[in-house]
């Protein structure tokens, strides 16, 4: 519909819909056959930006379901420029501990940095190191810092 909408020809419409069949079948094969439809939306965004099935199914087996924002951070890290490597080393690292809230919030301070200037991949390290001691530190809960301790 969309694609009739904009005055697409029928050739470029089938092949865009064959295009998602693959993609969907691809995330599916990555996520499994319990995978939601958002799950597998976001899924082939994160494929189509640069992220390999094999990562899709690293993230589903290190990270609760839902998948969805994890997956999404990952393609707009990519689409911010942080290469699809290290920006999919980035969300690893962080998935197994850190809310959504923590990768919405991990996105944005990547983001930021980038519009500071700062080049992509040393914005994604910087900030990936920065919430990994956060995130794993012994005296916290995942994704709240341990309070400060009093002298």
């Amino acid at each position: 519909m969309e694609g009739a909408t904009k005055g697409a020809s029928g050739a470029r419409i089938v092949a865009a819909v064959r295009r998602l069949a693959v993609d969907l079948g691809t995330a599916r094969s990555a996520l499994g056959t319990s995978a939601s439809a958002p799950e597998l939306e976001a899924a082939v965004a994160a494929l189509r930006a640069g992220a390999t099935p094999q990562v899709l199914a690293h993230l589903r087996d290190v990270r609760r379901p839902p998948l969805t924002m994890a997956l999404s951070v990952l393609a707009d890290l990519v689409a911010s420029g942080v290469p699809a490597d290290s920006a999919a080393a980035a969300v690893l690292a962080l998935a197994p501990k850190a809310r959504d809230a923590d990768l919405v919030e991990f996105r944005r301070a990547v983001e930021r940095d980038i519009a500071l200037g700062a080049p992509p991949g040393a914005a994604t390290s910087v900030r990936v190191n920065a919430g990994a001691d956060v995130f794993t530190n012994a005296a916290g809960t995942p994704g709240n810092p341990p309070r400060p301790r009093r002298p």
